[in-house]
């Protein structure tokens, strides 16, 4: 199924768009989490597909680990069905948790996120990525800072595979977005924030920014929002004993700070990753946040 809309329907959808989102500014709220207006069923606001199609372990990289080997790099592209007819969409890299230690792109709230987005007609690859066999468990060491970095390299080289592939997989190159769980959270934001640092984990060339990124119990570590990066939204637990709640607050302050668009919603009293918890309003939030940030009142229908 396809949602094809002309060209005078597009331009009304942007109008109204327009008009509710200056209606909200005056009155002081947080815009990016506006519900996208429009009638029903409104591609990538709802879900307009009821099959996703799914091609698994697809390489979009290689890189040298820890160990001093060289890994294959894989992930699996989540898209809607192949008689849908659009032919720019925008696209996630979805980045598993595990404190950079353990965890794939099976990652179970990461798979369901990949079929939601992609039922709603987004692009998705859900990564694997270089790990440290000691991880980021405790204590601060080499080994976890590398892995950090590792990891952020290797899905600065998703977002572009992304754009190298972008005729094959019907992407548009200019409307890409990072999401992840922990420390695919941290990952997420580290990529929104430090473009300037790409690593050599393939497809050189092609541009590794993104405009977005949503994070699950993460936080930023070892870059810094600069202004013109991406904007964010943060999700986090006051009880989060693994990723400190202060660390999401310091992340939305500084990107504040730097001029950019950025949203944290708080659960008091929630650990790390409560996402059966809080499903629905991830999915929601999320939904309405890329719809203003990566301005999908414009994208291709």
């Amino acid at each position: 199924m396809s949602i094809v809309r002309g060209h005078g329907t597009r331009r009304r959808l942007v109008a109204v768009a327009l008009v509710a989102l200056a209606a909200l500014l005056a009155t002081g709220c947080d815009w990016q989490l506006m519900v996208p207006p429009g009638d029903a069923p409104l591609r990538y606001r709802d879900e307009v597909f009821t099959t996703v199609q799914v091609t698994k372990d697809l390489t979009y990289g290689s890189a040298t680990n820890q160990s001093g080997q060289v890994q294959a790099l894989t992930l699996d592209l989540y898209r809607p069905p192949a008689t849908d007819t659009v032919t720019r969409r925008p696209a996630i890299v979805w980045i598993h948790g595990g404190a950079f230690q353990v965890g794939d792109k099976n990652s179970a709230e990461i798979v369901d996120e990949a079929n939601v987005f992609a039922r709603k007609g987004y692009v998705g690859v859900s990564i694997n990525y270089r790990l440290a066999t000691s991880g980021c468990i405790g204590t601060i060491t080499a080994a976890c800072l590398q892995a950090i970095v590792d990891a952020k390299h290797d899905a600065q080289a998703a977002v572009r595979w992304l754009r190298a592939n972008a005729a094959t997989h019907g992407i548009d190159p200019a409307r890409i977005a990072t999401a992840g769980s922990s420390a695919g959270a941290i990952t997420a934001l580290n990529v929104g924030y430090g473009p300037e640092d790409v690593g050599d984990s393939g497809n050189p060339g092609y541009d590794s920014t993104v405009a977005a990124a949503v994070s699950l119990s993460g936080q930023r570590i070892l870059t810094r929002a600069n202004p013109g990066e991406a904007a964010a939204l943060l999700f986090h637990g006051t009880a989060d004993p693994l990723v400190p709640y202060a660390g999401a607050q310091t992340t939305v302050d500084e990107a504040l700070a730097a001029g950019l668009a950025a949203n944290l919603t708080t659960w008091d009293g929630a650990g790390h990753v409560p996402y059966v918890a809080h499903r629905t309003e991830i999915l929601d939030q999320t939904t309405n946040f890329l719809w203003w940030t990566l301005d999908l009142a414009g994208a291709e229908r």
